[in-house]
């Protein structure tokens, strides 16, 4: 997918309402997964990604900063996130367990 085109997401657009359920893409440009829910607003929060599994079922969740995610819309307004991250390190990361 051509990202170039698409508008980068400003850290106020940053909330968990916006992100909730956005796919990234990894470093190979592959879908790695899709955002389960966010921790925080802006750019210090925490996006809890669920990685891996197969139509939402048997997937990891695992956390990342917010600043290792480059959030966009595309041209059809659709939110989604491009990382240096791939499948395979996120699967690697540990699991995030809700408190």
């Amino acid at each position: 997918m051509d990202h170039s085109n698409h508008v980068r997401l400003s850290s106020a657009e940053l909330t968990p309402s916006l992100l909730e359920g956005a796919t990234i893409y990894g470093a190979d440009d592959h879908k790695v997964g899709h955002v389960s829910h966010v921790h925080g607003s802006g750019a210090s929060s925490q996006v809890i990604i669920d990685v891996g599994g197969f139509l939402g079922l048997g997937a990891k969740p695992v956390a990342v900063p917010a600043a290792d995610l480059q959030f966009m819309r595309d041209e059809n307004g659709d939110i989604h996130a491009v990382t240096t991250w791939t499948k395979d390190l996120l699967e690697k990361m540990p699991e995030h367990h809700h408190h």
